[in-house]
């Protein structure tokens, strides 16, 4: 509501502009100012972690919102740590299996196909694939050099998977 230099509301809105300041401010035109508090370190190592701080701001959105680290309902510091830690090491494996992917999906594509990546266990034969093959399953079966897209695995197939990603940890 427009109003006088009294109180009064006013009839007609009335602009003006502050000259002075447009023109002081300017002066700043084209530059991007940084605040921090590395003062000992070198302007190009404080614009090197400026750049990237994109890359830090997505992290934490990732674990809020993809990986639901929030709310937290445990009260003990150690079951809080814990979970962080979990949260955190979670972060680190979706980054590596981004990397290993060649940031070709989203997060929320990588780890809605992992979720649904599921296998039927027949009894006495083995396991049979309850997902539908995409593009994205196609990438992380050639990334990691083992399939379970097959109609029916065997077992043995499955313990070969598991004892070639013990071998390669080591």
């Amino acid at each position: 509501m427009a109003v006088t230099e009294d109180g009064e509301a006013a009839d007609k809105t009335q602009y003006s502009l502050n000259e002075d300041k447009i023109a002081e401010e300017k002066m700043y035109d084209g530059y991007y100012a940084v605040c921090t508090n590395l003062v000992d370190d070198s302007v190009k190592d404080i614009l090197s972690v400026s750049e990237r701080r994109w890359e830090i701001e997505e992290s934490f959105r990732i674990l809020k919102t993809d990986f639901k680290s929030r709310p937290v309902y445990l009260s003990r510091e150690d079951r809080i740590k814990a979970h962080f830690l979990v949260c955190y090491l979670s972060l680190l494996i979706y980054r590596l299996l981004e990397k290993k992917l060649n940031y070709k999906y989203t997060c929320s594509q990588i780890i809605t196909t992992l979720r649904s990546m599921k296998l039927l266990a027949v009894e006495g034969i083995g396991y049979q694939p309850a997902y539908k093959r995409t593009e994205i399953t196609d990438d992380l079966h050639n990334a990691f050099g083992f399939r379970t897209d097959y109609q029916i695995m065997k077992k043995s197939s499955v313990r070969s998977v598991i004892r070639q990603t013990k071998e390669r940890s080591q």
